[in-house]
């Protein structure tokens, strides 16, 4: 029933994802600090794998079957946190046309050019402001368009409200902890990973656009998304296609926008740099606009 089988990964993370919630819901409280500790980070980790997974089948529904897609689309829903279907006029039809430049909402230099720990943490918040309208306007006008699209996406909300709702009656508190957090990590972190993305490359260009991580074991968690220049010239590539499509590119993509390593990128960048400026980022949006400038001069 998957469209491809390298799906079972996406599948199989919804599976344990599933489980985790529930074990540490049943569980949580009878485990020792160093046993439930890792085990919470997991969770965590998985949400963020949730927010990937969401991108992903947004752009390429994994079932052949449109009643598992819509399921889909329901459980995603209430782990990541948010209706899905906000991914259509926010990144499928806004970001992916406007690539990071003044016409996105997620463009990474709203307020300012700088790239620091600060304009980091406060981006999901800046960014998730200027997405909430379109997002209303589009479910609001799904209702005149297309009603059975409206039906589809309010059963998002009702499964969300519910989920949410059920887990506050039974108890509050594991709500919080294993629901509501993690949901909340799901959405910021996919923020946070679209910042680093673009942040201080090229949004003029077709090949410098977005920056890229290699890595191998970040690629297995989030699902290759760390090819994100492969996936912004065929956003309708399935992610399984992306690593191959990635490296037929290399040869165009400023060095500087591949790395192999994110954590070693947000280390560097964001802590290191405070000390030493040469880990600094250097804009490659400024230095064009800068160039340009002296020519008209």
């Amino acid at each position: 029933m998957l469209k491809y089988q390298a799906d079972l990964r996406s599948v199989s993370f919804m599976i344990f994802t599933t489980i985790l919630l529930f074990m540490l819901w049943q569980f949580g409280a009878t485990l020792t600090w160093w046993t439930w500790v890792p085990i919470y980070i997991v969770q965590l980790v998985m949400a963020v794998s949730v927010s990937v997974m969401t991108h992903n089948h947004k752009h390429l529904p994994m079932w052949k079957s449109k009643f598992m897609n819509i399921m889909t689309d329901n459980w995603l829903t209430m782990f990541y946190g948010f209706p899905v279907f906000a991914w259509e006029p926010t990144h499928m039809n806004n970001h992916h046309a406007h690539i990071n430049t003044d016409e996105d909402y997620t463009r990474t230099y709203r307020y300012t050019e700088k790239n620091n720990l600060f304009t980091l943490l406060t981006y999901p918040t800046v960014s998730s402001r200027f997405q909430m309208g379109p997002v209303f306007n589009f479910f609001i006008s799904r209702w005149k368009v297309n009603k059975r699209k409206f039906m589809f996406n309010s059963l998002q909300i009702f499964f969300l409200v519910l989920f949410v709702a059920v887990a506050l009656l039974l108890d509050w508190k594991k709500a919080l902890l294993y629901v509501i957090i993690p949901q909340q990590f799901s959405v910021y972190s996919v923020l946070i990973f679209n910042y680093v993305q673009h942040v201080h490359a090229d949004e003029e260009t077709k090949y410098n656009n977005s920056r890229n991580i290699t890595g191998p074991l970040l690629n297995f968690i989030l699902i290759n998304n760390g090819f994100h220049t492969a996936h912004h010239i065929s956003p309708g590539l399935h992610w399984s296609k992306l690593k191959e499509k990635h490296y037929s590119l290399a040869d165009k993509i400023d060095p500087s926008l591949n790395e192999h390593s994110f954590f070693w990128f947000l280390f560097r960048t964001y802590v290191l740099s405070i000390f030493i400026p040469r880990f600094r980022s250097k804009s490659m949006r400024l230095a064009r606009i800068q160039g340009e400038k002296a020519l008209v001069n």
